[in-house]
């Protein structure tokens, strides 16, 4: 059994409508971070993929690009749609000694499915919620109408998350949407669902991101400097909308504490240095600073007000432009774990926070932030 499991190399490629087939993405993601470490195809030990039925428009989607992600006569998985528990079923796969090596590999290409509301309205079950046209863009204003009426929060408070994040995309080489914009710029685009409007939810994208993760002893061959996984935890809460507080976020709250126990981090806000989460609605992302435990409940429109989690503040949120400037909706998980490894190595350009060396790294799956995955990873 491996005490530890590293970070070794990551790869990304994403874009509005890229020509690359769902093959083409994974086999590029996937040749170039096993160049970049030194990895043979022999020598890789697992393969941890993330792909979507729905998302890809067959069954068992995993099968046709495998051998794209190095997977020919490998012991290969899955972990449908959700590349932040691949992460998490890569890492036990190395945890538990049987493998010294893992590649996880999540993509999407959003420009050749359905949209977003069409395929996760499907999500929903198929007699009471499907034909009323739930989905997840609409799930999640319901999400923000209740938060603003609790918390007694404007409609600026999403819109100043979307301003944040638009910015820091400008930075990033692999972002999709990327603007400078004001609030007063977002409260004039289309409504979506009420009060979210165009600028404070996810856009449609392609791409494809692929990490190796090595054991304690493996990871020495790779590189001098390993990002060590510290904690990692994972939670979801009941199927059904109706049966959750959707402002209390159990699972990410407990997701968070179980993993911070493991990472030995007390106080998140002055211990965490940067991180990157997922947050497909602006709203969200003010929901889950709370749950993260970065601020009270109610306080995140204040803590985004006053600058805290911008790029200069005391904790740096989303300094890629998070998923509301690229979201190839499996593959966003994953880019969220290899943005923050790039941020401790030192390689995140013009978007690098400075001195980093712990960061905090979070994905969601499910209408209104059903499942939730965290991991700490530190140099």
């Amino acid at each position: 059994m491996s005490e530890r499991v590293a970070i070794v190399g990551v790869a990304q490629k994403c874009g509005e409508n890229l020509m690359d087939s769902v093959r083409g993405l994974a086999f590029e993601v996937t040749k170039t971070v096993m160049d970049k470490v030194g990895l043979t195809r022999e020598e890789l030990g697992t393969i941890v993929a993330s792909s979507s039925d729905y998302w890809q428009g067959m069954g068992c989607s995993n099968v046709f690009h495998f051998d794209a992600a190095a997977g020919y006569l490998k012991d290969s998985t899955k972990a449908e749609e959700d590349s932040g528990l691949a992460l998490a079923y890569g890492y036990m796969r190395v945890r538990s000694g049987h493998f010294d090596t893992c590649l996880v590999m999540g993509v999407t290409k959003c420009s050749e499915v359905p949209s977003i509301a069409t395929l996760t309205n499907i999500y929903n079950d198929p007699f009471y919620q499907r034909p009323i046209g739930l989905e997840e863009i609409s799930a999640a204003a319901l999400q923000a109408n209740q938060y603003m009426s609790r918390y007694k929060v404007g409609e600026e408070a999403g819109a100043e998350v979307a301003v944040k994040n638009l910015r820091n995309a400008l930075f990033n080489p692999h972002a999709h949407r990327k603007m400078r914009v004001t609030v007063e710029d977002i409260m004039h685009t289309p409504v979506m669902a009420y009060p979210l409007r165009e600028l404070m939810c996810c856009p449609a994208s392609d791409g494809a991101c692929a990490l190796i993760l090595a054991s304690e002893k493996a990871a020495k061959k790779f590189t001098d400097d390993p990002i060590w996984i510290k904690g990692i935890n994972w939670r979801v809460e009941p199927y059904f909308m109706g049966d959750r507080d959707m402002l209390e976020n159990r699972a990410l709250r407990i997701a968070s504490q179980k993993a911070y126990e493991m990472a030995g981090i007390k106080k998140p806000l002055k211990e965490i240095d940067v991180a990157e989460i997922c947050e497909p609605y602006a709203f969200q992302e003010l929901l889950w600073y709370e749950a993260l435990g970065f601020c009270s409940k109610g306080e995140g429109a204040k803590l985004i007000k006053e600058g805290v989690t911008s790029m200069d503040g005391e904790l740096p949120v989303n300094p890629s432009g998070g998923v509301l400037s690229t979201n190839p909706f499996c593959a966003r998980g994953a880019i969220r774990a290899a943005e923050a490894a790039l941020q401790l190595w030192g390689k995140a350009g013009e978007r690098q926070v400075p001195d980093a060396e712990t960061a905090l790294v979070h994905s969601v799956h499910g209408l209104a932030g059903q499942l939730h995955m965290v991991a700490i990873l530190g140099r």
